[in-house]
């Protein structure tokens, strides 16, 4: 089964490490092909940032897709932009503290996460990206949440070990939100 995944937003959000985490959990803890596509607009910060992540049990022929499985949008901007390149019958994450109208599409569904505000309870805006990855992660069960929350201590932990509590209390508390959209399916 291959899932592919556009995750958007602008730079400084962890739209990047929310695409690495996946990919490294994929690519150490599992026997699965992954690919993983970052683009970046010029600014370093507040300009738009995406990636594409491919997760495969086959060889994966492409880095990049125009349409996807699942898009996660950490912003309005990426919400509207990214819409129309979930496939129908995908899902779209949206960020619920800043997205807060819903494109019109009724092909797709919606899961939204009030992944800003959730940081912003722990303590720290800087999480808003692991509490939707978290959301993501028990949704789709693409990859063990184990296994990612480990490979977050792993890669982030080892620069900044003061962060490993907060992205483990925002990585919970997503996946209890994902938890929550997948038995309404």
């Amino acid at each position: 089964m291959e899932n592919s995944i556009l995750i958007g937003g602008f730079g400084g959000q962890g739209v990047m490490i929310f695409g690495q985490l996946l990919c490294y959990t994929a690519a150490e803890t599992t026997d699965k092909y992954v690919t993983y596509f970052p683009s970046y607009s010029m600014e370093k910060r507040g300009g738009t940032a995406n990636c594409y992540v491919t997760i495969s049990d086959e060889p994966i022929g492409a880095p990049k897709a125009e349409m996807t499985d699942y898009v996660v949008a950490l912003n309005s901007l990426a919400m509207n932009k990214f819409v129309n390149n979930v496939y129908s019958g995908g899902t779209m994450f949206i960020n619920s503290s800043v997205c807060t109208e819903k494109p019109d599409r009724t092909d797709i569904t919606f899961v939204e996460v009030p992944a800003s505000d959730v940081a912003r309870e722990i303590g720290d805006s800087r999480v808003t990206n692991l509490c939707m990855i978290g959301a993501f992660i028990a949704y789709t069960d693409i990859l063990p949440p184990e296994k990612v929350l480990a490979t977050a201590f792993k890669k982030l932990g080892a620069k900044h070990p003061e962060f490993n509590a907060l992205n483990e209390a925002a990585f919970k508390r997503g996946m209890e939100i994902g938890k929550a959209a997948k038995a309404k399916k």
